[in-house]
């Protein structure tokens, strides 16, 4: 979706963007399970004594949702903000028209000082004559145009106004040698998403999700409104970088935070619901570019709603079970208190004391000991296998979602028509995406999708330009299957990985994601060596991860994996020895799961309870 990121990306994507928002919720830390029986977590049941899913939740879910209306554009603002206008080379000052015997209009003008591109069919964006060619003005004029001395644009370029009011590219003059300098915007963005995303996520953990989430929106609401007043590119490639960080924190901690006060049998209706405010979100931003039409104005809309976010957000309580592992049991204590008055479960207030909150959590401060890292999803042959692979799908599947996502003024189509059409493709995409999943396999799925997105993307370069609708509906063809990637892709990993190590593959994984957007935009520089080159570089990465696909184990109706143990014995075809702090023979579930590169990092457990509820999530995707 645009985004996916995503988004869906969530993280998505979101987007697209927003690629980390499902790692939360696949990994939803609410309940846990084994091969041999289902262990019934304690805080679950607190949740359930202070009200469920009750007027606290409602509104706890609303409020930490309603700012991914705001995400989607972010990731793809790139788009309108930096969009190229339709330009050619200024006029010399100097010109003068005292020699003509009739008037002539601007257009048969500029013919007189600007040539035409190679194409013959529009002025040349980045050449002039040298001297003026009055000749050319002839009714029968033979002149060979190609003989004649050209210059670069040294009185700068003039733009078109029709599409765009004014963006970066008119502003700063990023056209024919600069052009480099718009993709690297975005790719400055994404490296900060990145970045905020191992930040803040090792942030959180240290001092909770509610403290840092508040911080980000401030963050975002005051260098996303700097933005919007950069005088200078250099100044705005700095405050997209920290805008990017911003993001990543309100992310991850959003959905952390949402997901930790939501009992589990809501989860999967509530995690699908909330991945559509991302996919809204490219609806609004496709009808305020079109609305204002200016960068500056548009920077500035996207990002003053954040003060509104961080006002009410101080109204949010801080994760109890994060409170509780990290020793603060009695703001915990007040915190399911508060929740149980708004929940209109006052009786609950006395019933529910210190005693009663560490005897239903023992388990889960007990077991909050062990700790896993990266190495561990390398260490074996087995999770070697899955991780590896694992790495091409997510790189490839991002990096061709936003290798479509962020180039829409190719098709020749209105760019606000073509966000709303990508937009509106993620609809169908997921429900798509689910069918196949169900009746076809994680497995089948995921390499299908990533097939049909390549094969779309080699055909479009064959589309002649001319046929602009054909191509168009082949780039969201190609636009819904990577989005399809992106939610099967989330789903099979939660799957692929035991749940001792499922959050810090989530969060390894997902970073190769980052670097996909980031990559994605560079790569459209390459159109000016040859056309077809980008296409060439998506598609074939495509392939390639759709081979690696194939190698990945199939999971349909297959228990997850607990242990790494589980893992090697169902997958490698290789028992494994038993190794210290891996084995989960008591039944109880690591806690401090903690992701590596880029991940949110979470001291909770992250099993999920069934593999039915399992498939649900892949709906929130991008």
């Amino acid at each position: 979706m645009a985004s996916s990121f995503n988004p869906t990306e969530t993280f998505v994507d979101l987007n697209s963007s927003l690629i980390h928002v499902q790692s939360a919720f696949i990994c939803s830390p609410l309940h846990s399970s084994t091969h041999h029986h289902t262990i019934v977590m304690g805080f679950t049941e607190l949740l359930d004594q202070v009200g469920g899913f009750g007027r606290y939740q409602w509104l706890h879910v609303t409020l930490i949702s309603l700012p991914g209306l705001m995400m989607a554009s972010q990731n793809l603002l790139n788009n309108f903000v930096s969009g190229i206008p339709a330009h050619h080379c200024s006029l010399p000052a100097n010109h003068s028209l005292h020699n003509l015997s009739h008037q002539v209009d601007q257009q048969q003008l500029l013919k007189v000082f600007i040539p035409f591109d190679a194409s013959g069919n529009r002025l040349h964006r980045c050449r002039r004559y040298v001297q003026p060619q009055w000749q050319l003005l002839a009714v029968n004029s033979s002149a060979n145009v190609s003989e004649l001395q050209t210059e670069e644009c040294v009185d700068g370029w003039t733009f078109d106004r029709a599409e765009f009011f004014a963006t970066t590219v008119s502003e700063w003059d990023l056209v024919c040698s600069l052009r480099p300098l718009k993709q690297m915007i975005q790719t400055i963005y994404m490296g900060g998403v990145l970045v905020g995303a191992i930040i803040y996520g090792s942030l959180s953990d240290r001092f909770g999700r509610r403290s840092v989430l508040i911080w980000s929106y401030l963050q975002l609401a005051v260098l996303g409104c700097s933005s919007a007043l950069s005088p200078s590119y250099t100044a705005y490639c700095i405050f997209r970088f920290l805008t990017g960080m911003a993001v990543s924190g309100i992310i991850l901690n959003g959905v952390s935070l949402k997901v930790e006060w939501i009992p589990t049998k809501v989860r999967t209706l509530v995690g699908t619901l909330t991945s559509f405010f991302f996919t809204f979100g490219q609806l609004v931003l496709a009808g305020l570019a079109y609305w204002l039409r200016d960068w500056r104005k548009l920077q500035l809309v996207v990002c003053v709603p954040h003060f509104l976010f961080f006002a009410y957000s101080w109204w949010y309580s801080e994760s109890a079970r994060w409170l509780v592992l990290n020793r603060q049991s009695e703001e915990a204590l007040k915190s399911l208190h508060r929740v149980a008055r708004i929940n209109g479960k006052p009786e609950m207030v006395d019933k529910i004391t210190l005693e009663v909150l560490h005897s239903n959590m023992k388990k889960e401060i007990e077991s909050s000991q062990s700790r896993f890292t990266a190495y561990d999803l390398l260490k074996t042959r087995g999770m070697r296998r899955i991780s590896l692979c694992l790495v091409a799908v997510w790189f490839s599947t991002s990096f061709a979602y936003y290798g479509l996502a962020m180039d829409l003024q190719k098709f020749g189509v209105s760019i606000y028509l073509m966000q709303i059409i990508f937009a509106a493709v993620d609809f169908p995409a997921k429900l798509f995406a689910l069918g196949m999943l169900s009746y076809l396999g994680r497995r089948v799925t995921q390499a299908m999708c990533l097939f049909l997105s390549a094969a779309i993307i080699f055909t479009n370069i064959f589309v002649p330009t001319d046929l602009q609708t054909v191509r168009t509906a082949m780039a969201c063809l190609g636009k819904g299957f990577t989005s399809a990637s992106f939610t099967t892709v989330y789903l099979f990993t939660g799957e692929l990985y035991p749940t001792v190590i499922r959050q810090t593959g989530m969060g390894f994984v997902s970073t190769m994601a980052r670097v996909g957007s980031m990559a994605a935009p560079a790569v459209l520089i390459l159109d000016e060596v040859l056309p077809a080159l980008p296409s060439l570089v998506y598609g074939g990465a495509a392939v390639i991860a759709g081979c690696f696909a194939c190698f990945l184990p199939e999971t349909l109706n297959v228990p997850l994996p607990d242990t790494i143990e589980d893992v090697e014995e169902k997958w490698s075809g290789h028992p494994h020895r038993q190794q210290e702090g891996i084995s989960l023979k008591e039944g109880a579930t690591s806690k401090e799961d903690i992701v590596d590169s880029g991940g949110v990092a979470s001291k909770e457990g992250v099993a999920l309870k069934e593999l039915t509820e399992t498939e649900g999530i892949g709906l929130s995707a991008l």
